[in-house]
């Protein structure tokens, strides 16, 4: 094999990898927010960008949809999301969202406590560790950290 189709050979691998990634996860989600914020519009642009159909509801209290995810007190974001059997927190990055949908741990969702820059929706270069934690009955515990 030369060296132009190993790369393409690899690049078709890469590429497939990619694709079947998303795979995993559902077709539909939910976000709950302010109607005011758009960083939970640009959330829910990301999330259609990769084939998921997203219903946006802005007119329900957001404290009572966090208590009804589980999400424990302080560790809140500015919107929440219904996706498959689980919920998701804030900016959480995609690589987390697709673990959670790979790995399905027993917990009631993950999150990414406040605004991160350089997360989906979240605009400019990532310049701390993203600490994502999993959450079920407002108890956490940590999920994965992603670096910069």
């Amino acid at each position: 094999m030369n060296r132009k189709t190993a790369s393409l050979w690899v690049s078709g691998v890469l590429l497939l990898g990619a694709t079947t990634a998303h795979a995993d996860l559902p077709d539909e989600a939910t976000l709950y927010k302010n109607p005011q914020c758009g960083c939970c519009d640009g959330y829910a642009r990301h999330l259609e960008e990769l084939g998921i159909d997203v219903t946006i509801v802005d007119n329900v209290e957001l404290g009572d949809i966090k208590l009804q995810a589980g999400v424990p007190y302080g560790l809140g974001s500015c919107h929440t999301i219904e996706i498959g059997e689980y919920w998701i927190e804030g900016h959480v990055p995609m690589e987390a969202v697709t673990k959670l949908f790979e790995d399905q741990p027993d917990v009631g969702g993950i999150g990414l406590a406040g605004m991160p820059i350089g997360t989906p929706g979240m605009p400019g270069p990532q310049a701390e560790p993203y600490n994502v934690y999993a959450f079920s009955d407002q108890e956490n515990e940590p999920f994965m950290t992603l670096e910069p």
